[in-house]
């Protein structure tokens, strides 16, 4: 079964399940793929993730149900999966602007979140550059946040937590013997809610034993972690070399799973995601690039 056709009876699977417990794994047996393989690439080419789009068709449906007046809120509550109308109510407060009860009213505005069709286009044709390897186990030194919410506000958190933590990354750098810049980005522990986003770097072991001694600052230390990684097989992904690779990643990324991974014979499993930005400085700025490391196993 294809990817296109396998999406879309996940997506009839969700349809025809929205009033009833909808179990992922379920989910994602109609498509033939793993739980996290068909989660991951959802929300990488969806743009929301699977619980954000079952959360708002729910809420859609339970505002024009109750929009008609005949439903009492308790009962719409319980219908979508809200137990507690407490929760009910603020989550449709959030997604709609305006409380159950309001949607009572005759000219209350509500929100519609339609369902999803996948559409067959003529895309693809395009070269990648990519090869499969093998990474041997490796340890990279950083720091992290929990970024959550819809994937657009994920990437401005981002953003906002390399400007607010400059201090720590030049820390970091100034412990490195290269002279140019060769960043870590970790994405790990992902579920419906978000991930945890490393900024992180490749440090010599005499430079980790320096950070754990007393000598590096205790308040200093306690801002970073050594995250292990395990040894992994990865499809890496280069973008073009330019000034500004990372305007160019986001569609890359999209396009790898789009265009790349349906008939590549791969899955994702759950292992960290990395990228790597080789950022040089003058006179070689036009050499830039960026490597997405995607966590791969050979599809039986």
């Amino acid at each position: 079964m294809d990817w296109v056709t396998g999406l879309q009876k996940a997506i009839n699977y969700i349809e025809a399940h929205l009033t009833e417990e909808i179990d992922y794994e379920a989910v994602a047996a109609q498509s033939f793929s793993s739980n996290y393989h068909f989660q991951r690439v959802f929300s990488i080419l969806c743009g929301i993730t699977l619980g954000e789009y079952i959360r708002n068709r729910r809420l859609s449906i339970a505002g024009k149900e109750l929009a008609q007046g005949n439903e009492k809120v308790i009962d719409v509550a319980l219908k979508y999966g809200y137990e507690n109308p407490d929760s009910f109510a603020k989550a449709f407060q959030k997604f709609h602007g305006i409380s159950p009860s309001q949607a009572k009213n005759n000219k209350a505005m509500l929100k519609s979140f339609s369902r999803l069709s996948v559409k067959i286009s003529f895309e693809g044709g395009n070269i990648m550059n990519y090869r499969i390897e093998t990474k041997p186990e490796m340890i990279l030194t950083g720091y992290k946040r929990r970024f959550n919410g819809a994937p657009g506000e994920r990437l401005e958190q981002e953003a906002d937590f390399y400007i607010t933590t400059r201090p720590l990354q030049f820390l970091l750098k100034g412990m490195k013997k290269e002279n140019y810049e060769t960043n870590y980005d970790i994405i790990t522990n992902i579920d419906d809610d978000g991930f945890d986003f490393y900024i992180a770097q490749n440090l010599e072991k005499n430079m980790r034993d320096f950070m754990n001694s007393d000598l590096f600052g205790k308040e200093y230390a306690e801002k970073f972690e050594h995250i292990t990684i395990p040894e992994q097989t990865y499809a890496v992904f280069e973008t073009e070399r330019c000034k500004f690779p990372t305007e160019v990643f986001l569609e890359l990324r999209k396009q790898i799973y789009a265009e790349w991974l349906p008939d590549s014979g791969y899955e994702i499993i759950n292992a960290p995601e990395i990228v790597v930005t080789h950022w040089f400085w003058a006179p070689y700025k036009n050499e830039r690039y960026r490597e997405l490391w995607i966590p791969v196993k050979k599809v039986d």
